[in-house]
């Protein structure tokens, strides 16, 4: 058993508490490599904002969960060496899909869990989550569960169509469950291609697509019914148009992606929507990086050359997020 505070982490409890109440977001940023993290704990370090480190079920399989550990203790001794004398840091499992997945992140350092229920019937929703609380609470690990389903694919996370959360079900559900957080579903969508463009409408000046805006009245009674407490956002990338433009410009495939518009991401950061999830934009920023460089300079074949440029594009990415969009920046100060 590995306690996460071995480790100079903290769970989400304070910390969503004080983005409430200071109406903005935390990041929660989705990881799979050294060069992701070292960008997300630059950007966080740079401007001093409290941030999530998200890993999923196939990250951890991908990176190790032994080295998954030590890289969460590393970035906070890095975030240290960057002048962040107390890291706000938290080692999220993001889209658990077991009590056992959710219990082995628990004792292998984790300082909090997601675990996602929302395919399965709702009484086995709330069982199968109720039990991982019972277990995490035990060692003061938080617990993210989930109501409602989003469209979209991302690692093994895939749904055809989304179903809003209903209202109607919240307090019953955390209430039986005993969550600290919940996922809700409002028009947010996994992956890069987060709606089909029959669902948008085209500018008619660029041609590009326009996404439906998000269900902000579902939003409301979700906090009527939960006055204060945590939200969370998943699928929250905005498909920055500047890197999938380079993407294509360099050999990519990437018609039609669309995202999340940051003024509604904003927006919701104002509301009980405490932690928004941002992978696809990393990706996108990543790919775009070595794409471009590997395809003005043929004769690299140094990987520090073509990650740095990746690096140097997410550093930017998460720190426009933080600053620009979350509005968390400073938050986390000395």
């Amino acid at each position: 058993m590995v306690s996460y505070k071995e480790l100079g982490l903290v769970n989400t409890r304070e910390m969503f508490k004080k983005a409430i109440n200071g109406g903005y977001a935390i990041p929660a940023f989705n990881f799979n490599n050294m060069e992701q993290l070292q960008a997300i704990i630059t950007a966080a370090a740079n401007t001093k904002s409290p941030v999530i480190l998200q890993v999923s079920k196939g990250a951890r399989k991908y990176a190790n969960q032994t080295l998954l550990r030590y890289m969460a203790q590393g970035a906070v001794e890095f975030a240290k060496e960057l002048g962040w004398e107390h890291p706000q840091i938290v080692l999220h499992l993001d889209h658990g899909d077991s009590f056992e997945l959710c219990k082995s992140c628990c004792d292998f350092g984790f300082s909090s869990v997601m675990i996602d229920g929302s395919a399965l019937p709702y009484d086995e929703n709330v069982a199968l989550t109720k039990k991982v609380v019972e277990y995490a609470h035990q060692f003061d690990v938080t617990v993210e569960g989930e109501l409602g389903v989003l469209a979209g694919v991302e690692d093994e996370v895939a749904s055809e169509e989304s179903h809003y959360t209903r209202p109607e079900e919240v307090i019953d559900f955390t209430t039986k469950t005993g969550v600290d957080s919940l996922a809700i579903s409002i028009g947010t969508s996994h992956g890069a291609y987060k709606f089909k463009p029959e669902q948008c409408t085209r500018d008619p000046k660029t041609g590009r697509l326009i996404p439906p805006p998000l269900a902000f009245d579902v939003l409301d009674a979700i906090m009527v019914k939960l006055p204060g407490f945590p939200i969370v956002l998943h699928g929250s990338s905005s498909v920055p148009q500047e890197y999938v433009d380079i993407i294509n410009k360099y050999g990519g495939k990437l018609p039609n992606a669309v995202g999340i518009p940051e003024d509604q991401l904003r927006k919701a950061s104002k509301s009980a929507v405490c932690k928004i999830n941002i992978d696809s934009d990393s990706r996108l920023a990543f790919t775009a990086g070595v794409r471009e460089t590997l395809a003005l300079h043929p004769e690299y074949f140094d990987p520090r050359q073509y990650c740095g440029k990746a690096r140097e594009y997410m550093i930017d990415l998460y720190t426009h997020k933080i600053k620009d969009v979350l509005g968390s920046d400073g938050k986390a100060a000395d």
